[in-house]
């Protein structure tokens, strides 16, 4: 079992990416040699030429980053250490005092991004048809080598790892009292959160039954 460093120190974090960097993505997607078209009408074959035309072209030439990080930039962002790894992660405390702390993991190959249009509704349930006592504070971190997360130097960040690391980042933001959600790879770092049982954590949510998937995924199959 790795112990999660005390580092305490929580730094505010601002999106910008350098215009040359967008550039080059672009260069990049336009240079890229395609294959030849599929031999078969179907997806048998894998994805088709057509698509992945269509979605380089849109992403060389229609695709908005900058309104991509004005939306992440709106919402509170910060990073901190934990267990050696700059961890990146959203907060938005909501305006109702008793709204209860949650902390929610993303999945792979996903992002923060994919949680955003949750931050309203639940910061904020007065505003979207709920009641006062709906509301959470809410925590989006982004897992360790993904997003804006620092990438792991060692082996060893598995799902039990981050969960640690979770629990660190909860009572370091003051949250003596909280719950726990999280989907696909998320739901694994919240299914072992639950099994762990950090002091603090009083419940938890998954839309992925982690049990269900049995042991550890061979690594070596045909």
């Amino acid at each position: 079992m790795s112990k999660v460093e005390t580092v305490t120190e929580i730094k505010p974090f601002h999106l910008e990416v350098p215009e040359e960097q967008l550039g080059d993505l672009r260069r990049r997607i336009e240079a890229t040699r395609l294959p030849s078209r599929e031999l078969v009408a179907d997806r048998s074959q894998g994805v088709q030429l057509a698509t992945i035309q269509e979605l380089a072209r849109y992403w060389a030439t229609e695709y908005d980053w900058r309104q991509a990080e004005a939306k992440l930039n709106a919402l509170p962002q910060f990073t901190t250490e934990l267990d050696g790894v700059d961890i990146h992660f959203i907060h938005v405390r909501s305006e109702h005092e008793d709204a209860l702390p949650l902390i929610m993991t993303h999945g792979w190959p996903g992002s923060v991004v994919e949680l955003l249009e949750t931050v309203g509704p639940l910061t904020d349930p007065t505003a979207h048809g709920g009641k006062a006592e709906d509301a959470f504070h809410l925590v989006l971190p982004s897992l360790p080598g993904y997003g804006f997360s620092g990438e792991p130097v060692e082996i060893g960040w598995e799902l039990g790892r981050t969960a640690r690391a979770w629990a660190e980042l909860m009572d370091r933001l003051g949250y003596p009292r909280y719950v726990a959600q999280g989907g696909d790879v998320g739901a694994g770092v919240t299914d072992a959160m639950g099994r762990q049982e950090p002091e603090g954590l009083i419940g938890m949510h998954t839309n992925l039954l982690v049990p269900a998937l049995g042991s550890t995924m061979p690594a070596d199959t045909d």
